[in-house]
Order: structure tokens, then sequence, then C-alpha cells
């Protein structure tokens, strides 16, 4: 593999892909926007595939005014990183391939921004810790719902202290009939359902604005009663490539009480599937304030012994992803360019792999876990 470093001066990042699914498409794009990268290379273990995205973006990056070059397609991440203007690179590939292929990334010297969840298990984010501990290169999870406008705009509140000590948190994202199937409903692949994929956006962001204080005990529960509700016809949701209908070894429902260190505590329910009515929700209560982030940004307080809600003029009271994914790459670009830290290092990733495995730990054996 050949060793690369973030270039010298002004000169743009090469930027290498892995994976030429819809989640690289966000990835590409956003790269495509940012003037301080020049986007080199795909990776797909169907050539075909990598060759079609690297096309698409080539034609995308020359109408950027920026960019000449053609994008190059690679068959795998090694060929990938055997590519020496290869600088940086995204992880856009299944959940079982995310812990090897970014320890790969950093053992040639580069940064890695890994999709969520990092990994499946404890051990595939411990390798990834140990290997940016060794690496010039850092990592960057891909949180992205920690870079929208309006977590960003609640994070400046949280962290100048308006809410005090955050003591309770709640975050749900309940699902009707979203089960991607495919490879997502694989547990082997996965890792899980609901909780691992789309729960652990609203873990993390729950968890980022208490401070990511060390979880200590955890109590989970799962259901798995409804399967993929293949059957429902009249709403449209968006499904894997591989989807097949007969196929579905993960939770429809999942949810946890989680206990910290210093005693606040965070409740979480998700789901794929569902008989009720979607609700996405993130709640925090403080000793000074508190704050809704979805469905719409709003903080509460209480001024001259009246408790008062307070509204923020922003863009988006809610979750925007096109700004949210430019954010997110942008900033990854500036931490492997070492103009800052990464704001979602591995360790970050490791903690809600802990905290993921001990829900379903708990679920498994009707108990708590103490971590």
């Amino acid at each position: 593999m050949a060793a690369a470093q973030p270039p010298a001066g002004g000169a743009p990042l090469g930027v290498g892909v892995v994976g030429g699914g819809s989640i690289a498409e966000w990835h590409l794009s956003s790269y495509v926007r940012n003037p301080d990268v020049r986007v080199v290379a795909v990776a797909d273990v169907d050539l075909a595939r990598a060759t079609a995205r690297a096309a698409e973006h080539t034609a995308l990056a020359a109408a950027s005014g920026r960019q000449h070059e053609p994008v190059r397609a690679y068959a795998s991440h090694t060929d990938l990183l055997d590519d020496a203007d290869v600088q940086a690179v995204s992880v856009c590939t299944r959940n079982d391939t995310h812990s090897p292929i970014a320890v790969d990334v950093l053992a040639s010297g580069r940064s890695a921004l890994v999709e969520k969840p990092m990994a499946r298990t404890v051990a595939e984010a411990e390798a990834i810790v140990a290997a940016e501990a060794a690496s010039d290169g850092v990592v960057q999870v891909g949180y992205v719902r920690r870079w929208s406008p309006n977590a960003q705009v609640l994070k400046t509140f949280a962290d100048a202290g308006d809410l005090g000590a955050v003591y309770y948190a709640k975050a749900t994202c309940l699902r009707q009939a979203g089960n991607p199937g495919g490879w997502f409903a694989d547990r082997s692949i996965s890792g899980g359902g609901p909780l691992i994929d789309v729960g652990v956006h609203f873990l993390d962001l729950a968890w980022w604005f208490m401070g990511a204080p060390r979880a200590v005990a955890v109590s989970g529960y799962t259901s798995d009663r409804l399967g993929n509700r293949g059957n429902i016809e009249s709403l449209t949701r968006w499904k894997s490539a591989d989807y097949d209908v007969s196929k579905n070894s993960v939770e429809d429902l999942a949810g946890a009480v989680v206990r910290f260190e210093g005693g606040a505590v965070l409740h979480l329910d998700v789901s794929y599937s569902l008989h009720g009515r979607p609700q996405i929700g993130l709640a925090l209560f403080g000793e000074r304030g508190g704050a809704e982030l979805e469905p719409a940004l709003t903080l509460f307080t209480e001024q001259h012994d009246t408790i008062t809600e307070v509204v923020p003029h922003v863009d988006s009271r809610s979750f925007d992803i096109v700004p949210a994914f430019q954010n997110e790459i942008d900033g990854f670009v500036r931490a492997a360019r070492g103009l800052e830290p990464s704001v979602a290092p591995a360790s970050h990733g490791l903690e809600m792999t802990k905290i993921v495995t001990a829900v379903y730990e708990s679920a498994a054996r009707g108990a708590e876990i103490t971590l």
C-alpha cells in the first residue's frame, strides 16, 4: 500500500471513496463541493458500479471547474490504497467490512472517515482505536446528525452552559415500515437492526450533548414480532439493492435505559417496524435548562420565576441532510489536513459500540449489564 501524507500548503487533498452505494453518493457529492479536495478514486467489489460512480463524479468534478483528471475506479480498497494520489479515504461499505478496511487505511498513514456504525463488535472497534493510535492518520466516525445546522446551534448553547449539567435525555426514532432488507436485515453482516443502524445516530447525539460521559450500566430490550413488513404495498420506503423479502434476522424494535458515571440517564427507543405513528425526537433536560433538537429545535428555561420557551431563528430547526453531510465532509477534510482534531474520533465509535453491544446482551439475558 502506498503511504500518503496530507498535502502541504494549498494543494487539494486527494480523496478516495470505498463503496459505490447510496451513502457513497452523499460523500462524493459533498467532496466535489469542497474546494480543498480532489476526488481521486472510487473502489467497490463490483467494479462496474465503481466505474459508473467514477464516471459520474469525473463529470461533476469537471463541471466544478477545479478538476479535470478522471476519477479512477478500483475493484478493492487495497488497489485504491496502492494509489499514491489518495491521501484520505471515506469508508462507505457494509458494516462487516468497516473495521478491516479502516485498519488498512490507517496502517497506510491515511485518515479515514468511517460510516456509522463504526463497527459491529467491541473487538472490531478496538482494532480501529489501536490502528488510529499507531497511525499518522485520524478517524472520523460518520455521525452526520452532529453536523446538521440545528445540532450545531444547540451544541453552542450546551457548551456555553445554558442547559447546565444534562442529567436526563430521551431519544426516539420509530418507523412504521422502515426495514431496508438485504444485508441490513442480516445480523451476521450488519450486527443488528434498527438499534445499530439508525438508533446509533440518536444514541450518539444524546451522549455528545451530555458531555460524552462514561456508561456504567445498560438495561435493554428488543422485539422481533413483525419482521420486515414486506407485505406493505402502499408506503414507499428505501430498500437495499440486495433486498429479499424472505430474509430477516434482525430486531423490529429496541430500547434501553443507559446510566452514566455521575448519575445521568439516557432513554432510547428505536424501530424498523411498529404499529403506530412514525416518531423522531431528541430531548435534553439539564439543571439550568432543557432543549428539544427534534422534531424542531426549541430551548426551555426559566426567567424571573417564569418558565420560558425559546425558539431560535435558524434556517432549519430539524435535521437538514444536505448541509449536514457537507459540514461533516468539510470537517473531515480539515482533520485529515491536520488543521483541527477529529470531532468524532475512533474512541467515540468504541463507546457507542460498547453501549449498543450491551443493549443486545441485556435484551438476550433479560438483565442489566454493568460496564
